[in-house]
């Protein structure tokens, strides 16, 4: 039964509008201003996601916590800073041919756009006493999106029935053309790869110091969160294999047609705000070490666990390419031309079927760093990050960073780095940090050189002005 193409893929674009969307280090505007390099320096809260065992560690702050921490960030390999400003404030600039090429060109790559955004609504970390540990709390929105798009999928989406690649097959210039067999979509977009997740976490982590010698302690930890899924697109086609489905919440104000009336589909109506869709459990573990009275060093593990969809499921699999009526994009509004060309009237890529639910693991990641503190005014840090699995909302390749904190006076501190990986390229982290003994506020960027490439752009800010601690009383 024919949908729409495409709730799978176009669910994906559709949701871009409403705002950049996550890695965990862009609710941490200090770790973000060092390019993510985080594992030796996370604290308190900022643990969350990260290390757990770090909160084994003692902390100055007997009580800590934040409200509204976030950043988010938008970046393409592929597409040139002009194109990506016509795609967002152009949108009913007419286009012609040369135009619609460029298109086809900017769209075509492995990361063609990610937007990301990450929001801690609330933290909170407890210094427990006597030597027990630490505890923390936290509610955080993630959204992640990753778009790669074969030669193919960038020419339908932008020159629908007229695309060069479906011409073989479908031909609209001449009529009684002789035509090649349509391929299977495995092979005719192969390549591509189209995510969306968007979850609610809940999140509670543990850390406690069990090894105390002079030169070496050693700290560990775990975390727990219950995760509300908001949405899921996830479209992979890789190596001659075809992996498709999404349940997406009503806030994304799909129409699912006839899908919606079968007995395998479960609806799930409008109720509130998020309208959750899907809900999970994740697992973090973690271990943090000093070695001497200068080196920290820490692995850990995190989201592990898996979340279960059910609500809203549609899967498509492996087809026969299907002619398109779309007639492809006529201004610079891609996303609206899109939905127009994917009208449930005109013919689409895929059939859907519908599910009662859709298990899926979560994205696993590895996490190694090690910092060096020189003294109070001066603390570097190394990290690697590598993703576990190919999942929605994980990092697309692994990330590598080198981060510096310096404070020239008491009351600021100066970030830095470099980084790459993770689909972003080279990037040249900056943030600012405002400093009281109670209270911390700040700005920082991912990659300041990205503001300023016309070649590969990338946008990013972090943000938080209510980070409070209690020390403990002298």
């Amino acid at each position: 039964m024919k949908a729409p193409l495409h709730h799978l893929l176009f669910a994906v674009l559709l949701a871009l509008p409403a705002g950049v969307r996550a890695q965990n280090e862009l609710s941490n505007f200090t770790a973000t201003g060092r390019g993510g390099v985080i594992n030796s320096f996370a604290q308190d809260y900022q643990v969350i996601g990260i290390n757990p065992a770090n909160l084994g560690r003692p902390s100055e702050s007997v009580v800590s916590f934040t409200v509204l921490e976030g950043g988010a960030g938008l970046a393409s390999r592929t597409l040139s800073k002009t194109l990506l400003k016509h795609l967002l404030y152009d949108g009913s600039q007419a286009i012609g041919p040369a135009e619609r090429a460029e298109l086809v060109k900017g769209l075509e790559g492995d990361n063609a756009l990610k937007v990301n955004a990450d929001v801690t609504t609330l933290g909170f970390a407890l210094n427990l006493p006597n030597n027990l540990g630490g505890l923390a709390f936290s509610n955080r929105q993630r959204v992640g999106v990753h778009l790669a798009l074969n030669r193919n999928a960038a020419d339908v989406i932008i020159n629908g029935k007229y695309a060069a690649s479906v011409q073989p097959y479908y031909p609209t210039t001449v009529i009684g053309t002789q035509t090649l067999p349509p391929p299977l979509l495995s092979n005719f977009l192969d390549g591509t790869v189209i995510q969306l997740a968007w979850t609610s976490e809940y999140n509670v982590a543990y850390g406690v110091r069990v090894l105390d010698k002079p030169s070496f302690k050693l700290s560990v930890g775990a975390g727990y969160r219950y995760i509300q899924g908001v949405g899921i697109a996830d479209l992979r086609v890789e190596g001659g294999k075809l992996s498709a489905y999404s349940a997406l919440s009503p806030i994304f104000d799909i129409n699912y047609g006839s899908l919606a009336s079968s007995p395998q589909f479960n609806a799930k109506t409008r109720s509130g705000w998020l309208d959750p869709v899907g809900s999970g459990h994740g697992y973090d573990l973690g271990l943090s070490a000093e070695v001497g009275k200068m080196v920290q060093v820490g692995a850990s593990v995190t989201d592990m666990g898996s979340m279960t969809w059910t609500g809203n499921v549609i899967s498509a699999s492996d087809q026969v390419l299907q002619p398109t009526t779309g007639n492809g994009v006529q201004t610079y509004d891609v996303i609206k031309e899109i939905a127009k060309q994917l009208d449930s009237n005109a013919d689409n890529f895929f059939t859907y079927a519908a599910e009662q639910k859709r298990v899926a693991a979560l994205p696993a990641k590895l996490r190694l760093g090690a910092g060096v503190r020189l003294n109070t005014l001066f603390e570097f840090g190394l990290d690697f990050t590598a993703p576990l699995n190919k999942v929605a909302g994980n990092l697309t390749s692994s990330f590598v960073g080198l981060g510096v904190d310096y404070r020239p006076v008491s009351w600021v501190r100066l970030s830095s780095g470099l980084s790459g990986g993770a689909g972003y390229g080279t990037s040249l982290p900056l943030g600012f940090t405002f400093i009281t003994p109670l209270w911390e506020a700040g700005v920082s960027s991912r990659d300041v050189t990205g503001y300023f490439s016309e070649k590969a752009p990338y946008y990013s800010v972090a943000l938080g002005f209510l980070r409070i601690k209690f020390a403990a009383n002298k």
